[in-house]
């Protein structure tokens, strides 16, 4: 049935992929016509009535009568819901509730209806239609996917509402799709162990030989699958010789017996792959599926910066963004294979744009898609089917260019997510710009680097810590260190202009090996799943690193 059910599917995508272009060229039609629907469904409800939806006859009126708030606002409608009350902010019932990772702040809780997760679904297939045309035009093709995720919920409210992760949400209420495209089965997800769900996830994915496409939530999470592939090679081989589970894994019972049913032996397979690991020394995902075609994962913001390490494992096998989203909002739809930018999904909500010189007014005037500048950065707000208006997510996105009309956009970064010394005010996207760059410059490879600030001096240095990737060696850490300095200055003007006399020398610290698997752990130790953790490449705070090995702190020669 799968055979049948896969070109279905990628002729039901290109339809939509085609529906969807051409409402790109008349984006703000689209738009208006998104809320004006929104605004007729949800004007009973009890948010509704306190802002008067009903009375809103034009967007002007829409933007005076609602103010932009935060999260904290809905916070006390959300508790309300949480305990089973109906029509506070939607008109259809809540059937889950996607809790944000909380890897880059405050953890929050944000409703679910069956309309917003169609709405999610419509822009997937649109995403979906876009990477398949993509791919033929290279004589490649979508097929079965390796997708590593949990679908264990966190809990249930006391209104009998389940709660988790977003991707959690996704993955139960589309379960029949699931078992149609994944090439591993949908109780892989289940164990709660994180080692035990990736080796199992992989010891099924190993038997499909004609693999097309690898996914996860973030890049740092995909490169987590290659290193469990190359580690447990050996007996995941075995298991697939054998049509065995490995006893020493943490599996439930019920689902290790389950999972055993369906696990049955494949010799022929487990030869192809034993000869592989013994002529190469290793195995990784382009070895065990020499047809893999594509790597969907998340672009932008934290993501870029791990695929410096993709080659390695995938050698010239593209990526694919799929889509720039949160808990609250599908914002962009992929297009372009190895591309960040997404296109605005303009029919998953109605999307407004305060720029820079706005962020700080209380009342910003809000620009609408269609009048975005290229090249400009905007704080993004959303008025949608989950119940928010005007609601600030928080994000920092730029405008690349256009698609017909709808504006191309890309994460940068996290509003809160800024490093300052002084007042020069560094983003995470100036500092993955720059470590890139020196990973080129040096011919380096890295784990993982984080930019934090020193505890007591004032003004503080910058600490740029850094964990080498196995097998590398850093020659000469000063001069690394010099350039560090200097490219931020290139791409950063504030931090140009107040390096020389007002942010003392950057200091480089090089940690031991196994840090920021070490740091993981404390986050997923604080309740972070380790499929949504991703972690930031700068903190203001002091402590985040605290406890790390130092094997070697530089200084520039101003600074000795």
């Amino acid at each position: 049935m799968a055979n049948y059910l896969l070109p279905l599917l990628k002729a039901i995508a290109a339809r939509t992929k085609t529906n969807f272009i051409e409402k790109t060229r008349q984006t703000s039609v689209v738009q208006e016509q998104f809320l004006y629907s929104l605004l007729r469904g949800y004007q009973d409800t009890e948010l509704g009535k306190k802002y008067q939806i009903r009375q809103i006859k034009t967007l002007d009126q829409f933007r005076e009568r609602i103010p932009v708030l935060p999260y904290s606002s809905y916070e006390p409608l959300i508790e309300r819901i949480t305990q089973g009350e109906k029509n506070v902010m939607t008109p259809d019932p809540v059937v889950y509730l996607s809790l944000s990772s909380g890897s880059t702040g405050k953890q929050k809780l944000i409703p679910v209806t069956r309309k917003s997760q169609n709405a999610y679904q419509k822009a997937t297939q649109v995403s979906m239609g876009f990477a398949d045309e993509a791919l033929r035009s290279q004589g490649r093709q979508l097929g079965k996917i390796m997708s590593v995720g949990s679908v264990q919920v966190f809990g249930r409210t006391s209104g009998g509402i389940d709660y988790g992760p977003a991707s959690v949400g996704v993955l139960r209420l589309g379960k029949l799709l699931y078992e149609h495209i994944v090439a591993h089965p949908f109780d892989t997800l289940k164990p709660a162990d994180m080692l035990a769900r990736h080796y199992v996830c992989l010891l099924f994915a190993l038997r499909e030989r004609d693999l097309r496409n690898m996914g996860g939530n973030y890049p740092m999470l995909v490169l987590r699958v290659c290193n469990y592939l190359e580690q447990y090679a050996e007996e995941l081989i075995h298991d697939i010789e054998e049509g065995t589970i490995a006893s020493w894994l943490k599996l439930e019972p019920e689902l290790r017996a389950s999972l055993e049913r369906r696990c049955l032996a494949d010799p022929s397979r487990a030869t192809q792959l034993r000869e592989v690991l013994q002529t190469e020394g290793r195995l990784t995902p382009k070895l065990a599926w020499p047809n893999l075609s594509l790597i969907a994962t998340a672009r932008g913001g934290t993501s870029d910066f791990y695929f410096e390490q993709f080659p390695t494992y995938f050698g010239d096998t593209p990526t694919f963004g799929v889509a720039y989203s949160s808990s609250e909002s599908m914002f962009g739809i992929c297009h372009s294979l190895n591309e960040d930018s997404g296109i605005l999904a303009i029919e998953s909500s109605f999307f407004e744009f305060i720029p820079v010189d706005q962020w700080e007014e209380s009342h910003p005037k809000t620009l609408l898609p269609t009048e975005v500048k290229v090249g400009e950065y905007y704080r993004i707000l959303i008025t949608n089917y989950t119940g928010f208006y005007r609601y600030d997510v928080g994000d920092v996105v730029q405008v690349v260019g256009f698609y017909e009309q709808a504006p191309l956009i890309v994460f940068r970064y996290r509003r809160g997510g800024i490093l300052s010394s002084i007042t020069e005010k560094t983003t995470e996207f100036h500092v993955i710009q720059v470590m890139q760059a020196l990973q080129d410059e040096f011919g380096l490879l890295l784990d993982d680097f984080c930019i934090t600030l020193s505890e007591s001096e004032i003004p503080a240095h910058y600490l740029v810590n850094i964990e080498l990737a196995s097998g590398q060696t850093l020659k000469n850490p000063q001069a690394f260190l010099d350039r560090f300095d200097l490219k931020l200055q290139e791409i950063h003007t504030s931090y140009a202009v107040k390096r020389p006399d007002q942010v003392p020398s950057p200091r480089l610290r090089l940690l031991a090996p196994g840090s920021f698997r070490t740091l993981r752990q404390r986050q997923v130790q604080k309740g972070i799943p380790d499929f949504q953790l991703k972690l930031s490449h700068l903190s203001e705070d002091r402590n985040f690193l605290a406890g790390l090995a130092v094997e070697q702190e530089v200084r520039l020669p101003d600074d000795l």
